[in-house]
């Protein structure tokens, strides 16, 4: 039986950007695990003959020695989109310059080294606005990929709180920080926005389990398989004949700690599995990669929306201005 094909992506968030986010004041030292994160996960990737999409910070690009780390993405097969400049995950509160200007620096800096002008876009911390949008139509991106419908948004969101000393003009900041109950109740599947006459963009949203709402991204699994791998086996298989039955093919996101153990990155501590070994986390990340490749075929985001262009369209109308 032919596999469908299903988007996966990779946000390529640094060291800085989760202590900036925890109020760490040592962000501004701007530590990366760039230099080994992006070898090892590109190493993982070639062993899977699996091509993703990667969301790339513009500051992060701009560090010194990050250029050829970066253009080596695109030397290896992979997409690039844009996962701001910044990753501040307060775009909500941004206007509509600042906006423009956050991404005319991360283009500039993606394309200096990449030689990609990026067309997808996923906003940091889950985070966007239909001015955002319509920015990025005005751009000429082809996606978003920010919708996270999550029901467990709240719940992440307080946890992450409790970890931190964030004053009340930080915790404002990041009120909608993973996204919104809202946010739980857009569809779990690509749909178009209707930007109200400027256009329309397509949605890539990250899959949630299909009438839970829960999580079913690398994270949470490998979180939930070190506490008892065999329900979180049979949690994801569950998700994946759902997804399956439904028509909906999974987007899968991955992040840096899921290929990253406490020694990589001590400061990040606080985060749900850092204690486990890398070995560990190589592992359930191949495993996990196995059970989605026996339902689906995992391609990058551009290439998936590529494949559905000239079919009948199954993208949802959706109003940007009522999100």
């Amino acid at each position: 039986m032919s596999r469908p094909l299903a988007p996966i992506s990779l946000d390529l968030d640094n060291a800085w950007s989760y202590q900036m986010v925890h109020a760490d004041p040592h962000w501004t030292a701007l530590d990366s695990y760039m230099p080994t994160l992006i070898p090892r996960v590109l190493d993982f990737l070639d062993d899977r003959s699996v091509k993703v999409t990667f969301f790339v910070v513009g500051r992060d690009v701009t560090l010194a020695g990050h250029p050829e780390l970066y253009g080596e993405l695109v030397r290896r097969g992979h997409r690039i989109g844009n996962h701001s400049h910044n990753h501040e995950p307060w775009l909500h509160r941004y206007t509509v310059r600042q906006l423009d200007d956050e991404l005319d620096r991360s283009e500039e800096a993606i394309v200096d080294a990449t030689g990609v002008m990026p067309k997808g876009f996923r906003g940091p911390g889950f985070s966007h606005t239909p001015d955002l949008l319509t920015r990025l139509v005005a751009r000429g991106y082809r996606y978003d990929a920010t919708v996270f419908p999550n029901i467990l948004n709240p719940l992440s969101r307080a946890y992450y709180f409790k970890s931190t000393n964030l004053t009340p003009e930080q915790r404002e900041e990041r009120s909608r920080l993973f996204g919104t109950v809202a946010d739980a109740l857009q569809p779990n599947k690509s749909f178009q926005w209707d930007l109200d006459g400027s256009g329309s963009l397509a949605e890539v949203p990250v899959t949630t389990f299909p009438g839970l709402r829960t999580p079913i991204h690398l994270s949470y699994l490998i979180y939930a398989a070190s506490k008892t791998r065999g329900l979180a086996d049979l949690y994801y298989r569950s998700a994946l004949g759902l997804c399956r039955l439904g028509d909906n093919p999974p987007s899968m996101l991955l992040h840096p700690l899921d290929f990253l153990g406490y020694e990589d990155a001590p400061r990040l501590g606080f985060f749900p599995g850092m204690t486990l070994p890398v070995e560990r986390k190589l592992e359930l990340a191949h495993h996990f990669l196995d059970v989605l490749e026996r339902w689906f075929r995992p391609i990058p985001i551009e290439d998936y929306l590529e494949s559905q262009a000239g079919s009948r369209p199954r993208h949802r109308a959706f109003s940007a201005s009522s999100g």
